[in-house]
């Protein structure tokens, strides 16, 4: 008996961006392909598919996670904030956040596929801590990999936004 397995979808409902979103997913579908693919959403990036480069990085209640490894059910009932999601005064500010701005003024970026995962991780750092030193800008970024810059102008990104050096 030939029995085509169709897979069963779930209702999804979760904060997007400030913004209630609900939609039905497969239940294997992870929270990365679900953004770029069912919602178009490019700003995180599929690179490692193993949780150590932190490009596909947004954040879950504030938190920076690796949205190629969690599944997307796993944020029912969350808020979800991607690199298209980020403001200036908070999720309902106008303009770029300060942290984007920063980046801009201290070139904090080469090629950019990971800045977005950076910027996402600082602004987490940043709401927990608002002062950092250095070398904590260091730790809390340490998840996320740049193969072009070498840290330095990221980090002067970073204590720039707080209003330190960089």
């Amino acid at each position: 008996m030939a029995a085509e397995a169709q897979t069963q979808r779930m209702a999804l409902s979760f904060n997007l961006n400030g913004k209630p979103t609900a939609l039905e997913v497969e239940p294997h579908v992870d929270l990365l392909r679900l953004l770029r693919e069912t919602l178009g959403l490019t700003g995180a990036k599929r690179s490692c598919d193993l949780q150590v480069c932190g490009a596909c990085t947004v954040l879950v209640d504030g938190r920076p996670v690796s949205s190629c490894t969690l599944l997307a059910f796993e944020v029912r009932g969350r808020d979800v904030v991607t690199i298209e999601g980020l403001r200036g005064e908070g999720l309902s500010g106008e303009g770029a956040h300060p942290l984007m701005r920063s980046f801009i003024d201290h070139a904090g970026f080469q090629c950019g596929y990971c800045t977005p995962g950076m910027i996402l991780a600082a602004a987490s750092l940043l709401d927990e801590e608002p002062s950092p030193t250095e070398a904590r800008v260091r730790e809390y970024l340490d998840g996320n990999i740049c193969r072009c810059t070498g840290y330095k102008k990221i980090v002067e990104s970073v204590l720039g936004a707080a209003g330190g050096e960089g």
